[in-house]
């Protein structure tokens, strides 16, 4: 909930307007997990919170470490369906991707969640929920983990096509009765869905990363479906038109395959597609997926193929590659890893 409905909700219980704002920091800043924890409420009102509402927190079901540090968290989210987050700690960074769907609709070739299929849109609660339940406290014995400083809408599913859950939550992110977050350190990434992306540049002030991975038109469509409706070359036009030059942020996903997408060529359609559009390039190794008849490029061509776009005044970088070995990786979340903790 907002600010707004949670000051519905203390008029219906019948309490001062200013609980509110105590609910909300009960909620989103000190993290409680039942309504006996807040503490500076009444046990009256406690009791009358408790028989209307929950507080909706839930533990991951369960979790596991990579040998870098990155730790993969399972959560349930109602019908049986599950959704995965990452956990990826980066010196004095610690980032949360997280998802927006169970499965996804997007069905790009070679992405392990888009061969699960469709199977639910989660609530602004249910994606609020990864983020307030990670970092948990450390279990004695274990490394403390960071606290977070960075969210990343990359996990299971498209965020747009779940954009009032996602907008809501960025709401609940950035607000001063939420986390009072800077939108600089929220990243949402797309296919380019429009017009919800449109949206989300105009109702926030969010860090945007297209998922480009082809340049070329009918390449693309093989392996992105939403090529169709959504041509990069239009969503290209309509990002032309904000300002990436000072504090918001403009990405550009670009995953390597081997005799695909790695050549000089491609290169170039990427930098006639960027034009002067500012951006980062972000290229990123290909990580296998059951089923997918495709392979990673070499590090000399991946090294060839930055340069070769810094060469052309594009900034371009290779994401170090995290947690493939507890299938964390980008491309890799399918949510299968149902056994036990291992972290």
């Amino acid at each position: 909930m907002n600010l707004d409905e949670l000051e519905n909700v203390v008029k219906r219980c019948g309490m001062p307007r200013f609980t509110a704002k105590q609910l909300a920091q009960w909620l989103y800043e000190k993290r409680v997990e039942s309504f006996a924890g807040m503490t500076n409420i009444s046990k009256k009102n406690q009791e009358k919170l408790a028989q209307l509402y929950i507080v909706g927190r839930e533990a991951p079901k369960h979790s596991v470490k990579s040998k870098d540090g990155t730790v993969k968290y399972l959560f349930g989210v109602g019908s049986g369906q599950v959704v995965e987050s990452v956990y990826i700690p980066d010196h004095d960074r610690a980032t949360l991707c997280v998802s927006s769907q169970s499965g996804c609709k997007m069905n790009c070739y070679f992405c392990a969640t888009g061969k699960m299929g469709f199977k639910a849109q989660l609530s602004a609660a249910q994606i609020v929920n990864q983020i307030l339940s990670i970092p948990p406290k450390p279990e004695k014995g274990h490394e403390p983990m960071h606290e977070l400083t960075n969210i990343v809408f990359m996990g299971m599913g498209e965020p747009l096509d779940n954009f009032k859950a996602v907008e809501r939550v960025i709401e609940i992110l950035t607000a001063p009765w939420g986390l009072a977050w800077s939108p600089k350190r929220i990243t949402v990434s797309t296919v380019g869905k429009l017009p919800e992306l449109k949206d989300l540049l105009e109702k926030t002030q969010v860090h945007v990363a297209v998922s480009v991975h082809t340049a070329e038109t009918a390449q693309r469509e093989s392996m992105m479906p939403a090529q169709k409706a959504f041509p990069i070359s239009t969503i290209m036009k309509l990002l032309s038109g904000y300002d990436f030059a000072h504090q918001r942020r403009l990405s550009l996903e670009y995953i390597l395959w081997r005799g695909v997408n790695d050549d000089v060529a491609h290169a170039d359609m990427l930098v006639k597609l960027i034009n002067r559009i500012p951006c980062r390039v972000n290229l990123i190794r290909f990580h296998k997926v059951d089923g997918v008849d495709l392979t990673p490029c070499s590090e000399e061509r991946m090294q060839m193929f930055r340069n070769y776009l810094n060469g052309k005044g594009i900034t371009a970088t290779i994401r170090a590659s995290r947690g493939e070995d507890i299938m964390a990786a980008c491309g890799m979340l399918a949510g299968k890893d149902k056994g036990k903790s291992k972290n």
